[in-house]
């Protein structure tokens, strides 16, 4: 299980214009629109204060641009494994345009043809939580959704099919840890936006 006392938060990439259209942005490395970008700076603000052991992010643009404007760039690692899920055939369309071929279609289901299988996918984010919880002290990680909502699920060790009913908003924070001196891996904070002023969520003072 995770060290005690571990924390280990995720932060989803904030807006692009696929995101915002809802197509699914695999492996095309887009920018952050102007409002993302504003909302990446709010999120400075709301990480202030906390210190990490480690700062990881994909090495594509929305994420890395979100780390660089939330402020951790100067030390962030940049970690091929924290990529969003491959697409591949469904890479640029939305979920009704695919169940429109493909009825009942589930990512975490079914995997993407031409791209990644819920197999390949596991065993990627199985490599990420395995790192993880290696190391000491609080992690700091900026990715992607689907990916982020895959780990969550493997860092309790459930199926990722737990990430199909883990809404995860652009922009938001997340914190896993552990509970009981270590025995069992929890999720304590799940898709905060509300530095962003999302009307009517409740937040913790301090993460």
């Amino acid at each position: 299980m995770g060290q005690s006392g571990s924390k280990i938060y995720l932060v989803r990439h904030c807006e692009t214009a696929w995101s915002l259209s809802g197509q699914h942005t695999g492996m095309t490395d887009l920018a952050l629109t102007a409002r993302g970008e504003e909302r990446a700076r709010g999120l400075e603000a709301r990480l202030h204060g906390l210190s990490f052991a480690r700062v990881l992010s994909s090495p594509l643009q929305r994420a890395r641009r979100t780390c660089e404007l939330a402020g951790f760039s100067s030390n962030a690692v940049l970690d091929p494994d924290l990529v969003e899920w491959n697409y591949g055939d469904y890479e640029g369309l939305t979920t009704a345009e695919i169940q429109r071929v493909r009825p009942g279609w589930v990512v975490f289901r079914d995997g993407c043809p031409g791209g990644e299988s819920v197999a390949q996918l596991t065993a990627r984010v199985d490599r990420v939580v395995s790192r993880l919880r290696a190391l000491a002290g609080s992690v700091l990680i900026f990715s992607s959704g689907h990916l982020l909502r895959a780990l969550a699920a493997r860092w309790l060790g459930l199926s990722i099919e737990l990430g199909g009913a883990l809404a995860l908003d652009p922009g938001a924070i997340c914190m896993l840890g552990d509970d009981h001196g270590g025995a069992d891996s929890v999720i304590r904070l799940w898709n905060d936006t509300g530095y962003q002023g999302t009307p009517g969520l409740v937040l913790p003072q301090r993460l």
